[in-house]
């Protein structure tokens, strides 16, 4: 693979006007999705009351990704991304459709609501391969760095900004929040079809077992991305503290529930902060040692936000710690990325994306349970500890990993 030279061009992923396209479909959508999220979590349990089924919306919607993740990562390198996400856009508005009809009529069950998430979450988890697929095909390598940077703050800026705009379409009326959040998938899944259609390899073999596993096959065999993509499942498997927010907002730092909304938007705030920087400084050397670096200081800001009792130095731990994040998912995801052939890079991205979802619901599980038995601060001290003992243990396990210089070339 040539090496080519990142672009010193803060604004160099948008020159390209089908990336900008994306990037705004993605922008809406994310948002979109965030507000459905909320509505559908206060819906839930102002029908039934009970907590259990909160549980049952995250399950709900994660369960077709790990179910399909043989079928939607095919469908990404045969047919083609553009199209693929562009429908998945549109079912997840059919969804918000759906749920706005139900209301409308009057809803008096939950199932009728997780019938309609079961939906949403096989159209998400088409959506996912496809669009991470994309990307790649929308901009030249030297340009890629700084669209997944791009990607990035979009993403933190829609988690963040999302669900507030859900509550308070929620709060003016249910049919408020499905009905925006309709419209807006609408228009991302116009936005997708107006690209122009880009250059793919497409799979041509006839689908079988070994076209099927081909992702499987090549994260296995090809260190830099199995390394990539299992630093992500098991650092944030441990480190993940999310889960804890509200008792720390409520029993250790008493900051009530206003403070848990600071809790929550401080990680994402820093990852934006950083993400901007990123697309105008891409790292230009020692790729590997740099994330290695950024997970061993996730894992210890995470320790340090556990023994904190402090409400500032808690909310500066937490904008430090999705900053040390954000640095290490920009490699990571540039990094697999760009070392994957087009030709297996749904499949790939499919499993990359199922790994994504286990770390985040089995991290919120390991902290819950483990809060449970030995109090939340040992707890997510020892998940802090257990990343920086992860990203040292992977140090070691992926030399090539921690031996790669370049985001933008294999040099």
């Amino acid at each position: 693979m040539t090496s080519v030279s990142a672009s010193d061009d803060r604004f160099a992923a948008f020159r390209h006007s089908s990336y900008l396209r994306f990037w705004a479909a993605r922008f809406l959508t994310t948002f979109a999705t965030q507000v459905v999220s909320v509505a559908v979590g206060w819906q839930v349990y102002d029908l039934s009351r009970n907590p259990f089924d909160l549980g049952l919306v995250g399950l709900i919607q994660f369960a077709p990704s790990l179910l399909l993740v043989l079928v939607t990562g095919a469908a990404a390198d045969r047919f083609g991304r553009r199209l693929i996400m562009s429908l998945a856009i549109l079912l997840e508005a059919l969804c918000a459709a759906a749920l706005l009809v139900l209301t409308l009529r009057g809803l008096t069950s939950v199932s009728q609501v997780f019938v309609v998430l079961a939906v949403f979450g096989i159209a998400r988890s088409f959506f996912g391969p496809a669009s991470a697929s994309l990307v790649a095909n929308l901009v030249p390598p030297e340009d890629f760095a700084n669209a997944v940077a791009w990607n990035s703050s979009a993403w933190q800026t829609a988690t963040i900004v999302g669900p507030v705009a859900g509550g308070l379409l929620y709060g003016l009326a249910p049919e408020a929040a499905y009905g925006v959040a309709a419209a807006m998938m609408v228009s991302a899944g116009g936005l997708i079809l107006s690209i122009p259609k880009p250059q793919q390899h497409t799979e041509t073999e006839r689908p079988s077992l070994a076209t099927i596993f081909a992702g499987f096959r090549y994260i296995r065999s090809e260190k830099i991305v199995l390394g990539a993509i299992s630093l992500d499942l098991f650092a944030v498997l441990l480190g993940g503290a999310v889960a804890l927010l509200p008792v720390y907002a409520r029993d250790i730092l008493e900051l009530g529930p206003w403070g848990l909304g600071l809790l929550r938007a401080a990680p994402g705030i820093g990852a934006i902060v950083v993400a901007v920087w990123l697309a105008g400084h891409p790292i230009r050397d020692h790729a590997g040692l740099v994330m290695f670096f950024f997970v061993g200081l996730f894992g210890l800001f995470t320790a340090i936000f556990g023994i904190s009792t402090i409400p500032w130095v808690s909310i500066t731990v937490l904008a430090l710690l999705g900053a040390a994040d954000m640095i290490s998912v920009y490699i990571r995801e540039t990094l697999i990325q760009l070392w994957t052939p087009d030709r297996v890079r749904g499949r790939v991205n499919a499993v990359n994306m199922v790994f994504v979802g286990a770390s985040n619901e089995l991290g919120e599980f390991r902290a819950g349970s483990m809060a449970a038995l030995v109090g939340t601060v040992p707890a997510v001290v020892f998940g802090g500890i257990g990343a920086i003992g992860v990203a040292a243990l992977w140090a070691w396990l992926f030399p090539e990993l921690r031996k790669a210089r370049r985001l933008d070339g294999r040099v």
